[in-house]
């Protein structure tokens, strides 16, 4: 056999991968799914005290005899959002105190039916299951933290339908104000 100078090096390159780089990438998408959850409640917060201060605010201007059940109706909604806010911080650093919030946010988010129902179903299967569960642990975090190269890949088609959505979502705002 003749060997040829002029060819590519046959080198083996041996990939190395630690067992945390494994269990990283077995879980990276329940990972994102409940880092996603958090910015949901993200904005269910926002909505809830802006919400919230809007009733407070009008409830006082209204100065009428029932203007405290306005003001109970924005403290309550206020301190609901507050809670959201909360809960939604710990969701986005996968804190184990998130977990029992969650359920209990997700269990009152079971009545929105039909929508509402199927989302809070996922979400529930998510943060209550074994990979949820691990996740929100110490052992986790150490693992994130040893490998934070790893990230998660989002497909084409994801990306595809967003925008599909995104342009949808603007052409039936758009629909909606030419026709008032």
């Amino acid at each position: 056999m003749e060997i040829n100078p002029y060819a590519a090096p046959q080198a083996q390159v041996l990939q190395t991968t630690s067992q945390d780089e494994l269990v990283r990438k077995e879980h990276i998408n329940t990972e994102a799914t409940i880092k996603s959850v958090g910015i949901l409640y993200y904005l269910g917060s926002f909505g809830l005290v802006l919400y919230g201060v809007g009733s407070i605010g009008m409830s006082i201007s209204a100065r009428s005899d029932a203007s405290w059940v306005g003001i109970l109706i924005g403290v309550v909604l206020l301190a609901f959002g507050i809670g959201q806010g909360i809960v939604a911080y710990g969701l986005r650093r996968l804190q184990n105190w998130a977990r029992i919030p969650t359920i209990i946010l997700s269990s009152i988010g079971l009545l929105g039916f039909p929508i509402g129902t199927l989302i809070n179903i996922y979400i529930l299967v998510k943060v209550s299951g074994q990979q949820g569960k691990f996740i929100m642990t110490p052992e986790y975090q150490r693992i994130i933290a040893a490998t934070p190269h790893v990230k998660r890949k989002t497909s084409v088609v994801v990306w595809v339908i967003l925008i599909a959505l995104i342009i949808l979502l603007i052409g039936i705002i758009a629909a909606n104000s030419y026709r008032n």
